[in-house]
């Protein structure tokens, strides 16, 4: 799967069609995609062990991979990605430039 956790991408197909956020979790075997922001559903919840109350929350609910697209983090433009093997490393490629894409840990 081209898209990781903490990519920004931007929606391009369905209701949420044009926003941008940030990727909260990655399901490879579904290709699907949680982002930050986009595709919210309200759901009525019980009160219970998780929550002391019961009432309706707001969630993001999982995007097919399909319908984003990764975010330049210079131009700000959405790109193509493809792979590229660097002395014997895979790296992430931008398809238009062909510059490598940085992964920024976060810990």
């Amino acid at each position: 799967m081209k898209i990781k956790k903490d990519d920004k991408v931007k929606v391009i197909a369905g209701k949420d069609k044009g926003k941008t956020g940030k990727v909260l979790k990655v399901f490879p075997a579904k290709g699907k995609v949680v982002v930050e922001g986009v595709n919210i559903i309200k759901k009525a919840v019980k009160p219970g062990k998780v929550s002391k109350e019961g009432g309706i929350i707001s969630m993001e609910k999982p995007v097919n991979v399909s319908n984003v697209m990764l975010i330049d983090q210079k131009s700000g433009d959405p790109i193509r990605v493809g792979y590229k093997i660097i002395d014997g490393k895979k790296y992430r490629v931008n398809k238009k430039s062909g510059e490598v894409i940085e992964i920024k840990k976060s810990k």
